[in-house]
C-alpha cells in the first residue's frame, strides 16, 4: 500500500474555476499543452510541458499542494512539497 502524504488532508475536491482551459492562458489569449486542477481552489493551469507553466506558478503563489490531471481519461495526482505522485487519489 502506498504511503500517503500529509496535504492529501487539505484536499476539497473542488469544482474547475474555468472548466475550458488554463485560467490565465484563456485570458491572455495563449495556449497550453496539458492542464492541471488545483485540489484546494479549483484553479486549473496548464503544465511544466507548456510554456507558461500556470499550475506550477499557482504552487508558488499560494502553497496550495496538491493538483490533479485535468486531462480526460486520466486520474493521477501530484503533492508538489512531498515530489509524490499518485495514480489516483486515496480518500484523504
Amino acid at each position: 500500500m502506498q504511503e500517503i502524504c500529509e496535504h492529501l488532508k487539505q484536499v476539497t475536491n473542488p469544482e474547475p474555476r474555468t472548466p475550458h482551459g488554463c485560467e490565465e492562458c484563456l485570458k491572455a489569449g495563449d495556449d497550453w499543452v496539458h492542464l492541471r486542477l488545483c485540489e484546494i481552489c479549483g484553479h486549473v493551469g496548464c503544465c511544466d510541458n507548456s510554456k507558461n507553466k500556470h499550475a506550477t506558478k499557482h504552487f508558488h503563489q499560494t502553497t496550495h499542494p496538491i493538483i490533479k490531471s485535468f486531462e480526460p481519461g486520466e486520474d493521477w495526482a501530484y503533492c508538489y512539497p512531498d515530489e509524490r505522485f499518485y495514480e489516483s487519489l486515496p480518500n484523504a
